[in-house]
């Protein structure tokens, strides 16, 4: 009998049967107040009517056009769509199916585009599994151990994580860039530098805001040394952080943005997003696949849009993730094992230490079981996995917002009472 890899493992007990919104139903019947959103993918809640008809209704009529063989409406449609939200300057997208995929992409293009090899990431950095975009990844060891060795020309810069230092964001900022500039001037000649990629809040780093100082910083160094900016806005694009993209918390635009997970409302769907005049350089070949700009995907992709901008849902992100930071720093106020409450917009964390201020790995272990038991549904993160995330849906409430905050301060006493 055929079975799942013993290497998964889930993060909660459940058996899911269908999905609604921001709540997920198991098989046995329970109602689970789901706040991981598919790690961020289900944007719009699960099985959004609009998503649902439109994908209903693309599957009657075209299901796989492959789009290096034939074109297809939806594909073209998104396109244009698209146009509309990004900034005016990238207007050329190439699609793929997820972000390792289309962070790969991303390396390829911007080493055609620049006649460079290297690559700059930040420390804590989580760009994806596949083999080039785990040697960029620096989020925990277990992304890239044991698979080495890994795609050269990579080098780490350290990113302005205030709380882990112990520093004023101000201070973390100006020892990140001077670090930056270190780097360049040792490890990584700014000749041989391609692009700099960067989350503008760490995943699964540890939910950790990207200040505007640092972002606008990288800009201002790739100007100067004529290397790219690459924004992986993979989990943070499509509303997620209050603003459409999370790179519009600074003044910098990226040369390239990667986006993928909220795109689609769980449809398997990615791109990449840059000027035409830099997309170009890339070499014939290079950009391709199977599955790339799926008709389903692109039409629910649409679907997405539309349900975003109708329900004013970026708004709605930016007002509800206020009030889940505010609640959850309440609820911090009463535990001094919370050493830090942090996020953008409807990407929420909470940090546990113990007395000395060190990772408290089994007491966030603890407060996610306890979560889970009173149907609560979250997600670790961090390098130590010691901080718990919450990513709700962008369709979320006050009142589902409230519930979430009341099953959680539960979660946590009881989790500290151990």
């Amino acid at each position: 009998m055929a079975q799942l890899s013993p290497v998964l493992k889930q993060a909660t007990p459940v058996l899911a049967a269908r999905g609604e919104g921001v709540y997920l139903y198991g098989e046995d019947g329970r109602r689970h107040l789901d706040f991981t959103a598919g790690i961020g993918v289900t944007s719009t809640g699960h099985c959004h009517p609009r998503v649902v008809e439109a994908a209903q209704r693309q599957v009657a009529t075209l299901v796989h056009g492959q789009y290096t063989t034939v074109m297809h409406r939806p594909l073209l449609d998104l396109t244009d769509r698209l146009g509309e939200v990004l900034p005016p300057a990238l207007d050329s997208l190439f699609f793929l199916n997820s972000g390792s995929e289309a962070v790969e992409a991303a390396v390829r293009l911007v080493r055609h585009a620049t006649g460079r090899q290297n690559i700059l990431v930040c420390h804590g950095s989580f760009h994806g599994r596949t083999m080039g975009a785990a040697a960029l990844t620096t989020a925990g060891t277990k992304f890239r151990a044991g698979i080495g060795p890994l795609m050269p020309g990579v080098a780490v810069t350290p990113f302005p994580f205030a709380y882990r230092y112990g520093w004023t964001e101000d201070e973390a900022v100006a020892f990140a860039l001077r670090e930056l500039d270190y780097v360049l001037a040792t490890t990584s000649p700014p000749a041989d530098t391609a692009a700099v990629f960067v989350e503008p809040v760490l995943g699964e780093g540890g939910y950790v805001p990207t200040p505007a100082a640092f972002m606008e910083g990288l800009r201002e160094r790739a100007d100067r040394h004529g290397f790219l900016l690459v924004a992986d806005e993979v989990q943070t694009g499509f509303g997620r952080t209050g603003r459409f993209w999370g790179h519009q918390h600074s003044a910098a635009v990226p040369d390239v943005i990667v986006t993928a997970k909220g795109l689609a409302s769980g449809f398997p769907l990615s791109a990449i997003a840059a000027p035409r005049a830099l997309m170009e350089k890339a070499w014939p070949g290079s950009q391709g696949g199977t599955y790339g700009g799926n008709a389903v995907a692109c039409a629910a992709a649409i679907a997405t849009l539309d349900v975003i901008r109708d329900e004013k849902l970026v708004d709605n992100a930016a007002r509800m993730g206020d009030r889940l930071l505010a609640g959850l720093r309440t609820i911090a106020e009463r535990h001094p094992e919370i050493g830090d409450v942090r996020g953008r917009g409807l990407m929420a964390a909470t940090e546990f230490t113990t007395v000395t201020g060190t990772p408290d790995t089994a007491l966030a272990q603890r407060a996610l079981t306890e979560s889970a038991e009173r149907g609560l549904l979250l997600l670790p993160c961090g390098a130590h996995s010691n901080t718990v995330r919450m990513i709700p849906a962008l369709v979320v409430n006050e009142s589902q917002i409230d519930d979430a905050l009341s099953v959680w301060g539960e979660a946590v006493e009881a989790a500290v009472k151990g």
